[in-house]
C-alpha cells in the first residue's frame, strides 16, 4: 500500500498512501484502504501508549467516508481521544492534497498485558 510514516508519537501521528495501486474498479481510492491508513496509524500509537510488558488489540473500528481521491496521495492525521489504562480511541482523519477530508476513521484499542 506504500504507507509512509512521517510523525509517530502515542498522541499523534502523520502519514500518506498514494491512491495509485490502492483503487476499486471505478478509479478511486478503496474504501478499505483508509480503514488499512486509519487502524495502522491508532493502533501503532496505542502499542507506542500501552508500554513494556503490554499490548494493545483493536476492539472496534468505523470510518465514514466524505469524498474520494482519483489521483496524488491521502494524508491521514491521527489524533489520540482518549488515552486510559485499558482503553484508547484514535481518530483518524484522511484528506487529500487540498485538504479535503475524504474519510473519518475511529478506532479503539483494548489494552492488557502480554502473555
Amino acid at each position: 500500500m506504500d504507507i509512509q510514516l512521517h510523525e509517530l508519537t502515542p498522541e499523534y501521528a502523520v502519514a500518506t498512501m498514494p491512491v495509485a495501486g490502492n483503487t476499486q474498479s471505478v478509479g478511486i481510492l478503496h474504501g478499505g484502504a483508509y480503514v488499512v491508513i486509519g487502524e495502522g496509524l491508532g493502533s501503532i500509537c496505542a502499542n507506542m501508549f500501552a508500554g513494556e510488558g503490554r499490548v494493545a488489540v483493536g476492539i472496534e473500528v468505523n470510518a465514514t467516508h466524505t469524498g474520494s481521491a482519483r489521483e496524488g496521495f491521502v494524508i491521514a492525521t491521527c489524533r489520540a481521544l482518549h488515552l486510559g489504562r485499558t482503553l484508547t480511541t484514535h481518530e483518524i482523519v484522511c484528506t487529500d492534497q487540498e485538504g479535503r477530508r475524504l474519510s473519518t476513521v475511529r478506532l479503539t484499542n483494548f489494552i492488557k498485558d502480554k502473555k
